[in-house]
């Protein structure tokens, strides 16, 4: 396999996993990687995220499961995949011929589940693990295990007992609080914290008066969700002190490099490989290039956003007083009629 693209300036980790670049595929948009090996050489990427593996095969959601938005798309997958056994047998090995490093991105309903996968995923000798507390299509929208902040350590404990990855938490953009959730996943022993997961939205047929998919709801994702993304990369990366991976309507390397400036050390990019399948490969390149611009690092860049500068406080005005004016007699019209508005 070809090196890894990057160079110094590139060059990123994420806690004890080192990588040669901050892009990362997203879980849920590029398959396993092996989908998009004909468009680029994806070894010159910094890491492959795999779609989410359950233990058990899932058919997933009704169709339609996916719908264009303005910036961005509706999807409802509901987690379909062929199961661990089949990952393990046929799908792990593809990927190890696409990419130095391998990310798992494992998803369950019950802590037990999440275990079982940690289990096998380490015993196969994959670079992470990525916990899918997150996924908004399962449990009817519930999500449990990124809501609630007892659920969410107690998940990751649960796997950080048997793992000997590092493992991150994906968490949910649809709650009040997400640093709540962040130090909760800190707490249980996170390696680190993916942010965002979609959002949850919908979209109508108003002539049908029906949902355009099938389930109902489903993840908003792509450019959209942006500004949502940076948002809660920066209150995250604020909050705790493991390394952060941004993802949430990357598509150029600025985009990326934003993201990087908010406080994440790698960036995700899912929706624009839609739109480009060589999207991943192009902004590898296109970083390069703006780093030795600006004569600066990833290293260096992560997050240095500057805080808003405190606005002066202003002198209080008085309040105007509006005194009472006298009445103004109407003026004499024409043969003695008073004038009107």
């Amino acid at each position: 396999m070809a090196e890894p693209s990057g160079s110094d300036s590139l060059r990123t980790s994420l806690g004890s996993l080192q990588l040669a670049n901050p892009v990362l595929s997203a879980s849920g948009t590029f398959g396993s990687g092996w989908e998009g090996r004909d468009f680029s050489p994806l070894s010159r990427v910094g890491a492959l995220v795999s779609k989410t593996v359950t233990v058990r095969p899932r058919h997933g959601n009704p169709p339609p499961r996916l719908a264009e938005t303005p910036s961005g798309m509706l999807n409802s997958i509901g987690l379909e995949n062929k199961g661990a056994d089949y990952f393990l047998a046929e799908t792990l090995p593809r990927m190890r011929t696409l990419c130095r490093r391998i990310i798992i991105n494992i998803g369950g309903e019950a802590v037990d589940e999440f275990v079982e996968l940690a289990e096998r995923f380490c015993e196969a000798g994959v670079d992470a693990l990525e916990v899918n507390l997150s996924c908004p299509n399962v449990q009817e929208g519930r999500l449990l295990f990124s809501t609630e902040a007892r659920m969410c350590e107690r998940a990751v404990t649960a796997v950080k007992r048997v793992a000997t990855v590092p493992v991150f938490a994906k968490l949910s953009p649809n709650v009040t609080d997400v640093t709540a959730i962040a130090r909760a996943a800190e707490q249980g022993g996170a390696d680190g914290i993916t942010a965002i997961n979609t959002l949850i939205g919908m979209a109508v047929d108003w002539r049908r008066r029906r949902p355009v998919l099938g389930r109902g709801i489903g993840g908003l994702s792509g450019p959209a969700i942006k500004p949502v993304a940076l948002r809660m990369v920066h209150e995250i990366s604020r909050a705790v002190r493991i390394p952060v991976i941004g993802v949430g309507g990357a598509r150029t390397a600025e985009d990326v490099l934003e993201f990087v400036c908010a406080g994440a050390r790698a960036v995700q990019v899912g929706t624009a490989a839609f739109v480009d399948p060589a999207v991943l490969v192009s902004i590898v390149e296109e970083l390069a290039r703006l780093l030795a611009a600006a004569k600066t690092t990833i290293t260096e860049l992560c997050g240095s956003l500057q805080a808003p500068i405190p606005v002066a406080p202003q002198p209080a005005v008085a309040p105007i007083s509006f005194a009472p004016q006298p009445a103004v007699a109407p003026r004499p019209g024409p043969a003695g009629q008073a004038e009107g508005r």
